[in-house]
């Protein structure tokens, strides 16, 4: 099996969108908006998925024999980060809060 050489772009993007949802949880608890909104929920979603993507990517670098299966899913779990970041960030221009 060979790698495609999607890894090692997969787990730099996947690690700086997981800085960014630190960061917008960490504003949402400083703005006490946790307890008003489903971006929090939403957010640590994105959390688990973007490290998930992280670790399946690494994963991936560093299996030889699992490689391209470890590559797949992280690509398809990144995806579904994406998707959820897009939604936090639709919620918060419309001001959908509740």
């Amino acid at each position: 099996m060979s790698n495609t050489g999607k890894s090692p772009h997969i787990l730099s993007t996947s690690a700086n969108l997981l800085g960014i949802c630190f960061i917008v949880l960490t504003s949402l608890h400083i703005l006490r908006l946790k307890a008003i909104t489903l971006i929090d929920e939403f957010t640590a979603v994105a959390i688990i998925l973007f490290m998930a993507s992280s670790i399946l990517s690494f994963l991936s670098l560093r299996n030889t024999t699992r490689s391209e299966w470890y590559e797949k899913i992280a690509d398809w779990v990144f995806l579904a980060g994406l998707i959820d970041l897009f939604i936090i960030t639709m919620m918060i221009i419309f001001g959908l809060v509740a």
